[in-house]
């Protein structure tokens, strides 16, 4: 599976970009993650922290990453943001495996993949929550 994160929030705040692939996990279960984007592209000082958001979003589940491509924003990237993009990529990879409902794909603001549910229409003067 193929997951795409792009965070910015308005003209500043958190900036995170990377594509990740999802495959079932070694033997050795877990968490294997590597990254194939070249230095320039996503500073390796960026990888641990998407590491940990992957941590938190696969909510235990194992799985084997691999960082396809990437981009950061010299002044806006942080380590706070690309962990908030692990996250998501994470909870991504659960829906679009069926481990989680797709109703949650709507939560996943940044988030895009292969098959992503589109949110459903609002009725016209139906209220929001």
């Amino acid at each position: 599976m193929r997951v795409r994160v792009l965070m910015n929030i308005g003209a500043c705040g958190p900036y995170a970009h990377f594509v990740a692939q999802f495959e079932p996990p070694g033997a050795g279960g877990g968490l294997e993650l590597l990254s194939a984007v070249p230095e320039d592209r996503l500073p390796a000082e960026f990888v641990p922290s998407v590491r940990a958001g992957l941590l938190d979003g696969l909510n235990g589940v194992a799985a084997a990453v691999l960082l396809t491509d990437g981009t950061f924003h010299e002044v806006d990237s942080s380590e706070y943001g690309y962990t908030i993009a692990g996250r998501e990529a994470g909870r991504a990879a659960l829906i679009g495996a069926g481990l989680l409902p797709a109703e949650e794909a709507e939560a996943l603001r940044w988030t895009t993949w292969p098959g992503k549910p589109r949110p459903k229409k609002r009725r016209k003067g139906a209220e929001r929550r």
